[in-house]
């Protein structure tokens, strides 16, 4: 089974989408299963898994409808309240009995507290996520984001805890530093897994597959094929690129290595993890 645990849609008529801004230009706008699907089918994926773009049940109950009329959706990451524990119970007992969804993520980089996902009360949220089996996927756009996840992994051991586009690397600028050091100490918990996506929108605009393979080698180095999957991060990749575009470079990056590998992060662990 071929997997990209990483897209998106959004109807700006439909949902509010807060950060979603004129500035972001191509991706002001809305997107729909109808335009995804061939280029899905196009890179011989079977499933996806649709992740939430805004802290809002709308944005959830959108979601679960397009889940409910497209097959191809393989997985639903939502959203909850996680500063009311009672609130995140009753809202992820509901959403459970989809047979489609899997987890929830928060968008935590449009926090001001940059220590939000520590906090006690989240943490006591996200011990509910764990006694359901369901998954926390972490937007750890910012070095501090990416610092507090062996904190998650700690205090909720039992939480599958998914690092969105390998934590964004600074691939701009060809380094390692700090984004190196801590991903390496948040591989080191067997609860954590990462995301090969959205690469190509950390890198140059002239963007190539030998900017990304540094950043993919040294992430299977870490984790191993066993805890990486890939995503385009449809629509966002289209900031820099395009979803053919995204799929074939991650694939000539996984060239040298064997068909087990490459099989684990593009579809084999995602299967596994969501439950597929």
């Amino acid at each position: 089974m071929k997997v990209d645990t990483h897209q998106h849609f959004w109807d700006l008529s439909e949902v509010a989408y807060p950060w979603l801004v004129p500035a972001y230009g191509v991706i002001y706008d809305t997107f729909t299963p109808q335009q995804l699907e061939p280029q899905v089918k196009a890179a011989g994926i079977d499933k996806t898994v649709l992740v939430q773009s805004a802290n809002s049940y709308e944005d959830t109950a959108s979601m679960l409808v397009h889940a409910d009329y497209n097959d191809w959706i393989g997985a639903v990451i939502g959203w909850v309240n996680l500063l009311d524990p009672a609130e995140t119970e009753a809202r992820i007992s509901q959403y459970a009995k989809h047979p489609k969804f899997r987890g929830i993520r928060h968008l935590i980089h449009t926090e001001p507290d940059p220590h939000w996902v520590v906090q006690d009360v989240v943490i006591e949220s996200l011990k509910v996520l764990a006694a359901h089996k369901m998954i926390f996927e972490v937007v750890a756009v910012f070095p501090n984001h990416l610092e507090h996840v062996p904190t998650l992994a700690q205090r909720v051991p039992d939480l599958t805890l998914v690092i969105d586009h390998l934590a964004k690397p600074p691939i701009a600028t060809r380094e390692m530093g700090t984004w190196a050091e801590q991903f390496k100490a948040a591989s080191e918990f067997p609860n954590v897994y990462a995301k090969v996506s959205g690469l190509n929108t950390a890198a140059a605009p002239t963007w190539t597959a030998d900017d990304l393979k540094p950043y993919i080698d040294y992430a299977i180095t870490c984790f191993g094929a066993d805890r990486l999957m890939f995503g385009s991060d449809w629509p966002v990749c289209l900031l820099q690129g395009d979803y053919a575009g995204v799929h074939s470079a991650t694939l000539d990056a996984l060239s040298s290595y064997d068909a087990s590998v490459r099989d684990a992060i593009m579809g084999g662990t995602a299967q596994r993890v969501y439950r597929l």
